[in-house]
């Protein structure tokens, strides 16, 4: 998939924390959790379909639309919908790079097909400068900015699955990483735990993902809120 693919639609921008929903399972409960905290809604394609079920009407639609029925589209304000017709990126990708908001929080995009929720993860690790949390029916999941701090209980499972060869260092965890290369063909970080909190992680290099259970959703979207981004050096590295 292209990571900067150019596009017309215009910017959402908003002080306030942004829902992103998407047309994947949508669990009991999923989109008042994230509307609670962040009150602004997106939606990513057929995600606005899913919006109008709710009784919701999303203030901007992106995608190539063409998982949005017309009946469903005709309910939407025209200046509301933001067709991207290139087919190099997901619609995930598609809505969350035009999004300027402290945190996104992404609702249905989880628990359906495989290759499309694979494709989020990958599309988290392509927009390491966006703060965007994946909401699933057990587990958040959200790219790990240079530096986060988790607020959490003791004993709290903590999970780390690299995308790319990554390094960092922590000071909390049951099971230290400071001195593991995290790679997704050799080591990974699953089932770990907090053992003192609050937890400090830093990273090197974007390309990791932080995984933590749902219950926690409050906390986490503070921590990422509060949370130093990734930006690109000239050199098209990551500091």
């Amino acid at each position: 998939m292209g990571n900067n693919v150019p596009s017309d639609a215009p910017l959402f921008w908003s002080d306030t924390g942004v829902t992103l929903l998407g047309g994947g399972h949508l669990g009991p409960g999923d989109l008042a959790a994230a509307l609670a905290l962040a009150p602004r809604l997106v939606a990513a394609d057929g995600g606005a379909a899913a919006a109008l079920d709710e009784g919701r009407i999303p203030e901007a639609v992106y995608g190539d639309m063409d998982s949005l029925a017309q009946e469903a589209r005709a309910r939407l304000s025209p200046g509301t919908v933001h067709a991207i017709l290139e087919q190099d990126s997901t619609d995930f990708d598609k809505a969350l790079r035009h999004i300027r908001a402290p945190v996104v929080l992404a609702a249905g995009f989880t628990g359906d097909r495989v290759d499309h929720e694979l494709a989020v993860y990958h599309g988290l690790v392509a927009r390491p400068e966006a703060r965007c949390i994946v909401i699933g029916a057990r587990d958040l999941v959200l790219h790990a900015p240079p530096e986060l701090v988790l607020d959490l209980p003791e004993g709290t499972r903590l999970s780390l699955f690299p995308m790319a060869r990554v390094t960092g260092r922590d000071s909390g965890l049951e099971w230290p990483i400071a001195n593991v290369v995290f790679d997704p063909a050799r080591r990974i970080g699953t089932s770990n735990r907090i053992k003192r909190a609050p937890l400090q992680l830093v990273f090197d290099t974007p390309g990791m993902l932080v995984i933590v259970p749902r219950d926690h959703l409050g906390a986490v979207t503070a921590a990422v809120a509060a949370a130093s981004v990734w930006s690109r050096t000239k050199d098209a590295g990551w500091v």
